[in-house]
């Protein structure tokens, strides 16, 4: 096929051979399977910001730009070297989320190298060695879609406690590879503790595949994992061999109505002694004045 003229410069540099296909078309990139040497690649090539079909970046984006000052405000001023900073962040979130959860045990594609706005990383495959497929390509079994949904829950746990969350997982990017569930495409990764919409993406995203899952498996539909690992990370009681249940257990001590009220008649005398000396403080000094 006709080589993209973003992965010229990557033939020219000599980190690819030739282009094979492409793979697919995302919301925000092109991928295309790739030569190099005597291996295939996956070479990722992410589209312009006005070509781009991903609704409500401002909910992944929060916090990401604190760390560099003339960034943050270049970005917000939407000025040119703004417009090029958003850019590289986006793509610099996916790369270093790869290598992040590839050293955290995520299965997630081997990253290689970036160049040129191109993201080469490893070609994930199934047991034949053909490109593996998506996960909404396969028709599973109950015991196959159990099996699953449980490895990418721990999958999501392992990405929590390396203080990420995928922000946009559903069976649209999950691979199905020789090895089992590999999960791709992170340039809208949330870091936790920098953004307010954690809690929402964490949950939408165990829901997604839940409810992906539940066709295969219907008793899976009545789990909540989210509120679940949510409520174990907020009290730092998560960690990636913490066991689940599916079920939020909510635990709520009764009210003291007694000692609550105590409290109250107890404040409302010191604001009443409060006033009184003001009062007759305002009162004594306009006397003297007198």
């Amino acid at each position: 096929m006709k080589t993209p003229k973003q992965i010229e410069s990557l033939i020219e540099e000599g980190l690819v051979d030739s282009v094979i296909c492409q793979l697919m078309s995302g919301k925000e990139a092109l991928v295309y399977v790739v030569q190099c040497g005597s291996e295939l690649r996956c070479a990722k090539v992410y589209k312009e910001t006005h070509r781009r079909n991903f609704r409500h970046s401002a909910n992944y984006t929060e916090g990401r730009y604190l760390k560099n000052f003339r960034r943050t405000r270049e970005i917000q001023k939407r000025s040119c070297f703004g417009k090029v900073a958003r850019e590289e962040a986006w793509q610099n979130t996916e790369i270093n989320a790869l290598c992040r959860l590839s050293a955290a045990g995520v299965k997630v594609p081997r990253y290689i190298n970036f160049f040129e706005g191109v993201l080469l990383m490893e070609l994930i495959t199934d047991s034949q060695g053909n490109v593996a497929p998506r996960l909404n390509d396969i028709r599973l079994t109950t015991e196959q879609a159990k099996s699953y949904h449980t490895l990418l829950i721990n999958q999501v746990v392992r990405m929590l406690c390396r203080g990420m969350i995928h922000g946009d997982l559903s069976e649209y990017n999950v691979l199905l590879g020789s090895q089992g569930p590999v999960i791709i495409d992170f340039p809208q990764a949330i870091y936790a503790v920098e953004n307010n919409n954690a809690r929402w993406l964490l949950k939408r995203d165990i829901d997604n595949i839940t409810k992906y899952f539940s066709r295969f498996s219907p008793e899976l539909a009545k789990t909540d994992f989210g509120s679940e690992i949510w409520s174990l990370y907020e009290r730092g009681k998560l960690d990636w061999d913490t066991p689940l249940t599916g079920v939020l257990v909510e635990t709520h001590k009764p009210v003291n109505i007694d000692g609550l009220l105590k409290t109250i008649d107890s404040v409302m005398k010191k604001e009443l002694a409060w006033q009184r000396y003001k009062q007759e403080r305002w009162t004594s000094q306009r006397s003297l004045a007198f």
